[in-house]
């Protein structure tokens, strides 16, 4: 999923504190505004995949966000999905059935299940 969120950014002696209010416990920092923007896409896309994966409310994002000089808002874009692919390799064990012949074949052929299984769910799913 995709997701915008106001942050607030707080230069603090050449770096950046970014806190997103709407996101709980979303706070992080980068010593450039590049990096702070990096960082805050990275921390509100782990914080929201949590969310995601235990069935959370996701909290909507507010229209303004109360600051003072020298803060400023801008707008954080982040994908949970993007982030899974990058953070998240785990290996996750699945039982499956195929046909007994299916299976023979494939071991003479010194088959990778595992590797063919994940190759065929990306192409299922579009997943570059």
């Amino acid at each position: 999923m995709k997701y915008v969120y106001p942050a607030i950014f707080t230069p603090v002696d050449g770096s950046y504190d970014v806190h997103l209010p709407d996101i709980p416990h979303c706070r992080t920092c980068g010593d450039t505004l590049a990096e702070a923007m990096e960082m805050a896409e990275d921390a509100a896309a782990m914080l929201l995949a949590h969310l995601e994966d235990n069935n959370l409310p996701i909290p909507q994002p507010s229209e303004t966000l109360p600051h003072k000089k020298p803060q400023f808002i801008n707008l954080v874009k982040t994908d949970t999905d993007e982030w899974r692919q990058a953070n998240d390799n785990r290996a996750v064990r699945k039982n499956l059935t195929i046909p007994a012949w299916l299976n023979t074949k494939a071991e003479k052929a010194h088959v990778n299940f595992s590797g063919i299984l994940q190759t065929a769910l990306k192409e299922y799913l579009n997943i570059a």
